[in-house]
């Protein structure tokens, strides 16, 4: 187990699949988890379950000044952030033909804007302090490119430019910026797919079988690790061979 004792956690998103994965690895790691929510109902419901004790703060991820907002609560509720893992997104898929401007906007600044809009609350402290780290939950559509899915490919793809930009700015200050390309994952979400859909992905997954959301959680916990310091700039992917570069 990576030590993170009395490190400061953000994970976006951290309500669904993958985020409840990686605030209970964090969080069993010794870091105090703070994550973000919509649906307040909802994201108390989800704090009640988990064998922790996680700061809920409400937050559009995709809005500033909702991120400033965030910033000063956190700031109040456990000090200093050390890790932040922008893994909140959403997909309003459809071919290109018949994606509105509507759904393009969504997906950008829900899933690219709030990688900038929140980083931007936190960078300059852990560089200040010697030590940070950003995670960019991505995925393997972002590498490869998805039919339906010109949005979302666009904005996952970026994600990982901005890592590999920002991860020179701060390299020498002790502060990491990595991304994680997760290919298909046994989520809720994923799970919902039709069964005979599901079998056809995992056909094309050269290990046989879809990803557990603890691989990701474990993965991203070697990331923000003192071990992991030498790494930054990098998009480690986790796809069961699915796609490989």
């Amino acid at each position: 187990m990576h030590e993170l004792k009395d490190k400061v956690a953000l994970i976006t998103g951290g309500t669904g699949g993958i985020g409840t994965a990686i605030c209970q690895r964090l969080a069993a790691a010794g870091a105090r988890i703070a994550t973000t929510y919509r649906n307040q109902e909802k994201a108390e419901a989800w704090a009640a379950e988990q064998d922790y004790d996680p700061v809920l703060i409400a937050c559009d991820v995709g809005d500033y000044d909702d991120c400033a907002k965030m910033k000063t609560q956190l700031d109040d509720a456990l000090g200093n952030v050390d890790i932040v893992i922008n893994n909140a997104g959403i997909t309003r898929d459809a071919s290109f033909k018949k994606t509105s401007v509507e759904h393009w906007r969504a997906v950008i600044n829900a899933d690219l804007d709030s990688v900038f809009n929140v980083c931007h609350q936190f960078v300059n402290g852990m560089a200040e302090r010697g030590w940070g780290r950003v995670v960019n939950v991505s995925s393997i559509n972002g590498q490869k490119g998805c039919f339906g899915q010109t949005n979302y490919c666009a904005a996952k793809a970026g994600m990982h430019g901005f890592t590999m930009a920002l991860a020179q700015e701060v390299a020498r200050k002790g502060v990491t910026v990595n991304t994680v390309s997760p290919g298909y994952i046994a989520t809720d979400m994923v799970m919902a797919v039709r069964e005979d859909v599901r079998e056809q992905i995992i056909a094309q997954i050269p290990v046989g079988r879809l990803g557990r959301p603890e691989e990701i959680a474990g993965l991203i916990a070697f990331l923000v690790s003192d071990d992991a310091g030498f790494i930054t700039g990098a998009n480690l992917a986790a796809n069961g061979g699915q796609h490989m570069q």
